[in-house]
């Protein structure tokens, strides 16, 4: 629910990226990517645990397991796997089969300094931001380089938006999300959130409390401009 005693403005919004501004990439191109990864250091038939594990919320201790199972370098094997989903994703956006959304056009009536904040590749980001071509929209962004470091600095840590906040020259900032780890790392970084209830995240249940939950990017902009 919204904190009635901060209706007020920010100086600048930062958002999440897939599921906010874009629709979020389907779970069998990021499996499929991850296979291609395995393929690609001579690992030709997976354990499909592994497979799952290396594709979402993966952590710095199930990376070292799974690369342990297999005798793989750490640093060869994520640099292959963010390679191949950055791919795939890009191929999704070429292909039709991924877009933004439609509400995203509002942003460009917002008298505020917006950026980007994503646990997804920054490659990844870059293309979206020109193929989508609302790059000109935002004054900063942030994926995560093709490094295992930033597995330790992705959401729910506050890494990349407090860097983003730095680079808008603010702490009075508003992160749009639409996961719980966007509204956890919004908090570490001692900004309010709102969280989207797209699609995929109608039915979501949060055990951390977003300042404001709205149905869409339309509801941002208005909690935005009020005086």
């Amino acid at each position: 629910m919204p904190d009635s005693d901060r209706m007020a403005g920010y100086d600048a919004v930062i958002f999440d990226n897939d599921g906010v501004l874009v629709e979020p990439p389907a779970i069998d191109t990021l499996l499929g990517a991850t296979r291609s990864a395995f393929r690609e250091l001579g690992v030709e038939s997976a354990d499909d645990d592994h497979v799952a594990a290396m594709t979402l919320g993966v952590t710095m201790d199930e990376l070292r397991k799974v690369c342990e199972a297999y005798e793989l370098d750490t640093e060869e094997f994520w640099r292959a796997r963010d390679t191949h989903a950055s791919r795939a994703q890009r191929a999704e956006f070429r292909e039709g089969d991924r877009s933004q959304y439609d509400d995203v056009t509002v942003l460009r009536d917002l008298d505020h300094d917006l950026g980007i904040v994503s646990s997804n590749q920054h490659q990844t980001i870059e293309f979206i931001l020109e193929h989508c071509e609302f790059g000109p929209l935002f004054d900063t962004y942030y994926g995560r380089e093709l490094s295992v470091e930033s597995i330790r600095r992705k959401k729910p840590e506050p890494y990349y938006i407090e860097a983003a906040l730095a680079d808008l020259d603010t702490d009075d900032a508003l992160y749009v999300g639409d996961s719980e780890s966007d509204v956890v790392a919004a908090q570490r970084a001692g900004l309010d959130s709102a969280f989207v209830r797209r699609p995929h995240s109608t039915g979501v249940e949060l055990a951390a409390e977003p300042t404001y939950d709205v149905d869409d990017l339309h509801a941002v902009a208005d909690l935005v401009a009020r005086p």
